[in-house]
């Protein structure tokens, strides 16, 4: 027993570990990095943490775990896919879940890690290279023409379309629309409740049978430890017990028989707390006991 309990304290401290791991890897993988919009000509949109107004690069994290962009190449030539390499090292470039970081093509690059080291004015492409300089994780193909403070985009983040967008969204979901929850969609799908209450009650019942079948098996596991206990110790506990019966003879039984019965018979004095003073008969009275009279008169 307590080796299989050692096993999967083992197998669960390894699943762990893995897990762990897993994630670890996973949140390094700039695979799941995206261009989401771009907007080349910047004459009163929104303005840079200098004041200014730039072109500006929008990525998007398409994974449900954080993704660490630093160390990765942005680049406005494929011939030169290094082109400026987002120092590592920095939380900044840390991008959450399902989120968007928002680089800087001003070509200044001293005014921080989110200011590129080109500008967009005569781009043809932007790319995204993966830390080894070489696996393109993500381009774009730059329309020749722009209008001023019109983005370029995909209208969602799903959408592999690119368009120019009616409304810049820097940081933020270029979809605006209003979206139906879940709830609604549920409801739509399922007006009268039927649904749902198949769904609650599949899951009650489900629950109940995994139950019945878990404590079945515990009850198995425990009679079958039950039976695995050694005949011999067995056939030595019986044999102590028929010695010790076989040892109480018929006036010992007696003895024990007839002290039950007088411990659940007897008369017991219940008023020990009580003090009884009975008067004592005596021949004479020590007050006029010829000892303690006087011999002599006094003076």
């Amino acid at each position: 027993m307590q080796r299989r309990i050692k096993h999967l304290l083992s197998g669960i401290a390894v699943l762990l570990l893995v897990v762990a791991g897993t994630n670890i890897a996973i949140s390094q993988n700039a695979g799941d990095l995206k261009f989401n919009e771009i907007l080349v000509l910047n004459d009163s949109n929104s303005v840079d943490d200098f004041g200014m107004h730039t072109a500006w690069i929008e990525i998007f994290n398409t994974a449900y775990n954080t993704v660490n962009i630093g160390g990765c190449y942005l680049t406005d030539d494929l011939g030169n896919p290094t082109k400026y390499w987002i120092p590592t090292g920095d939380p900044s470039t840390k991008i959450p879940s399902r989120n968007y970081m928002v680089f800087w093509a001003d070509n200044h690059p001293t005014r921080g890690i989110f200011h590129l080291n080109f500008d967009l004015k005569n781009a043809k492409t932007i790319a995204l290279f993966n830390a080894d300089g070489k696996t393109l994780v993500d381009k774009v193909d730059l329309p020749s023409e722009h209008q001023p403070d019109i983005t370029y985009g995909r209208p969602s983040n799903e959408s592999t379309q690119w368009v120019f967008l009616e409304k810049s969204t820097p940081g933020a979901n270029n979809d605006y629309s209003k979206k139906k929850s879940a709830g609604e969609s549920f409801i739509e799908l399922d007006p009268y409740g039927i649904g749902m209450t198949m769904i609650a009650m599949f899951v009650v019942f489900s629950a109940l049978a995994i139950l019945f079948i878990i404590y079945k098996n515990m009850g198995k596991f425990f009679i079958r430890r039950g039976a695995a206990v050694p005949k011999l110790a067995k056939n030595e506990a019986k044999t102590m017990t028929r010695h010790t019966q076989e040892e109480m003879s018929g006036e010992v039984n007696a003895a024990i028989a007839m002290a039950l019965y007088m411990y659940q018979n007897e008369m017991h004095d219940y008023e020990n707390t009580v003090l009884t003073i009975n008067k004592v008969s005596r021949n004479y009275s020590p007050w006029s006991s010829k000892i303690y009279t006087l011999r002599k008169s006094p003076r």
